[in-house]
């Protein structure tokens, strides 16, 4: 009796703001049919998503960049009035489908337009919806993170072709292993999580696992070519310190899919067999590590040296100034021009340092990272 209030009560709040945009005009932040079909795809209703009216917002959003103000002001009046569960999730499932889409104007947005970081349920007892607020914590944390770093490679993209150096790489890498970590930690925790909405949730979460996944073990692998024990100290430790993130990553994910496959999620039983870093590549890593350690002593001991010896050469051999008193003028005889060129040893001479560079074991990929998988109806087009 309860749950069917609950679901007439939601059903007359969303026909009420239906009712109400109706008599909205057409502005520059105002568009009614948007609106409209944002309110149909983030209804009270728990037990199915709009998926007509979700591939509607998407039409619009890719056919003009201007339809991106009037997407970010319905959303966000339509999130930061709301208190229920559903409504924020689906809210935010909808913006993991724009996101999707990848389209240009999306670099104006940077974070999202709401802030669920603390979102509550208020229409249950918080000891029955704890497990559904974290999930909505957790599920912003990632989008909210993911927008901004969607923004930042769509405004690299319009700028001059540049050449990417290691460091942009290692860099990318890394940020990408920061969206792999915030996303395994979204995850249903409460027992009674098991609705049809939360799966289709987590089938959004799982299919961006598989892609963003892909893209690391990609990435690392090209990067290896590039990296050799030539190379600086800060490379050499920020790669191995990816490398060894990726491996204790892989772990994580063998867990988080067993999880989801328990929990019910229809893409975590379709798992692609990841590749794990081997070993000895890390330990190869390793080596060329200290290797680089070394040299950088070594360099460092030889140029102390070489600064000592031409320091005592200057004392021992520098000449005696004379002072000569004459009835005219006191004359001083010019310095000697001091050179020491019968001095110089083969210290002084300029040392070559560099290393024939030899290439690091690859990872061995037997399989492509991108699989071809079915995505959920609201994040593929």
């Amino acid at each position: 009796m309860v749950k069917l209030w609950k679901r007439a009560s939601g059903a007359l709040k969303d026909r009420k703001s239906l009712f109400s945009i109706s008599f909205s005009r057409r502005t520059s932040v105002r568009n009614p049919d948007l609106d409209s079909a944002i309110i149909h795809a983030t209804s009270h209703d728990d037990s199915s998503v709009d998926y007509h009216h979700a591939h509607r917002v998407y039409k619009w959003i890719r056919s003009s960049p201007a339809n991106l103000k009037p997407l970010v002001h319905s959303l966000s009046s339509r999130v930061n009035r709301t208190r229920s569960w559903i409504v924020a999730l689906k809210a935010l499932m909808l913006v993991h489908g724009v996101l999707c889409c990848k389209v240009p104007s999306l670099q104006e947005m940077r974070r999202l337009p709401f802030d669920l970081s603390d979102f509550s349920d208020g229409h249950s007892r918080p000891s029955k919806t704890w497990g559904f607020n974290a999930l909505i914590r957790a599920y912003f944390s990632f989008l909210d993170q993911y927008s901004f770093f969607l923004s930042d490679q769509i405004r690299s993209r319009t700028r001059k072709p540049q050449v990417d150096s290691v460091n942009q790489e290692l860099e990318s890498i890394e940020k990408l292993q920061s969206l792999l970590h915030t996303l395994l930690q979204i995850r249903p925790m409460a027992d009674n999580m098991k609705k049809t909405l939360i799966l289709e949730a987590m089938d959004c979460v799982v299919i961006e696992i598989f892609d963003i996944y892909g893209k690391i073990c990609s990435g690392i692998a090209k990067l290896l070519i590039k990296i050799s024990p030539a190379a600086g100290k800060a490379e050499a430790v920020m790669a191995l310190k990816i490398v060894k993130k990726a491996t204790s990553q892989g772990e994580d994910l063998a867990l988080y899919f067993e999880f989801c496959k328990k929990f019910g999620v229809s893409n975590a039983h379709e798992v692609p067999k990841f590749v794990r870093i081997p070993q000895e590549n890390i330990e190869a890593m390793e080596k060329a590590l200290k290797g680089v350690e070394q040299k950088e002593e070594t360099r460092e001991d030889h140029e102390e040296e070489v600064v000592e010896e031409k320091s005592i050469i200057l004392v021992a051999e520098r000449p005696q100034l004379k002072t000569i008193i004459t009835d005219k003028w006191e004359v001083f005889e010019d310095d000697y021009s001091f050179t020491c060129k019968d001095n110089i040893k083969e210290t002084d001479q300029p040392r070559n340092y560099n290393v024939d560079p030899s290439l690091l074991p690859l990872i061995v990929i037997d399989e492509p990272i991108y699989l071809t998988h079915t995505l959920p109806d609201l994040i593929t087009f």
